[in-house]
């Protein structure tokens, strides 16, 4: 586990501060399952491992349970949180919002030809990502390809929402490619998304990205089934959560 930590800490930008590239490191291994839901941490083995104080590792640890990701336990320990059901759903419901509302104002306003040439071309490499298939290298570029489009319109705030939010998302995107959601399929989205902005089809263009922003509702119920030693019990008290959840 510690050395997968270590290759993932010589990713991180050598400018950026120790304790934002701690951040990304616990976070990225959190979200790809390397810290495993459950798991306890440790600030002293942690702050060995990249021959660090223990000071920044606890400042990681805050902003990842401010986001979610670890619960600090008085007494006990800290540890990577369970994954919640209805903290995905909530997560959802707000980047859906979001998405829609940049991709129908992407194809209302129309986008610059140099970004939708970048949009173009980032779904050209997601492609490669294919086959064979390399997933930590698609989630990257599916980053890439939502931050490009909100900022495309000079949506600086709806990425940040977005960002904000998709931790609680993103582990489970991880586990439900490939079997539950292909590559190819969130790809094929992409590219309807594209294809109606570049039509400025303002409805049809929100349509694709609301379609492709649910598809997580679809693997959900059956990522619970197959992993549930990763997700907390489900405390839904609605007809319509608990009709999502299974």
């Amino acid at each position: 586990m510690y050395s997968t930590l270590q290759a993932l800490w010589q990713e991180t930008r050598d400018s950026d501060s120790v304790r934002q590239r701690l951040h990304e490191v616990l976070r990225q291994s959190i979200i790809r399952m390397e810290l495993a839901p459950g798991q306890a941490l440790s600030e002293k083995e942690l702050a060995e491992t990249f021959g660090v104080s223990r000071q920044p590792v606890r400042e990681a640890f805050i902003r990842l349970s401010e986001a979610g990701l670890v619960e600090v336990r008085p007494q006990r320990g800290t540890f990577v949180v369970k994954i919640s059901q209805q903290a995905v759903l909530e997560a959802r419901f707000v980047r859906e919002a979001v998405e829609v509302a940049v991709a129908r104002e992407a194809a209302s306003r129309g986008l610059a030809p140099p970004v939708l040439a970048e949009l173009r071309e980032l779904i050209e490499r997601q492609h490669r990502c294919s086959e064979p298939a390399d997933h930590d290298r698609f989630f990257l570029l599916d980053e890439s390809f939502h931050r490009t489009l909100s900022l495309g319109i000079g949506q600086q705030a709806a990425w940040k929402v977005t960002e904000e939010v998709k931790a609680q998302l993103d582990r489970v995107r991880y586990l439900s490619v490939p079997e539950s959601t292909p590559i190819d399929k969130l790809i094929e989205q992409h590219a309807a998304i594209i294809d109606a902005i570049e039509w400025r089809d303002a409805d049809a263009a929100a349509e694709a990205m609301r379609i492709h922003q649910s598809e997580i509702l679809q693997s959900l119920p059956e990522l619970v089934r197959r992993f549930p030693e990763m997700f907390q019990e489900a405390t839904t008290s609605s007809r319509a959560d608990r009709t999502v959840l299974g």
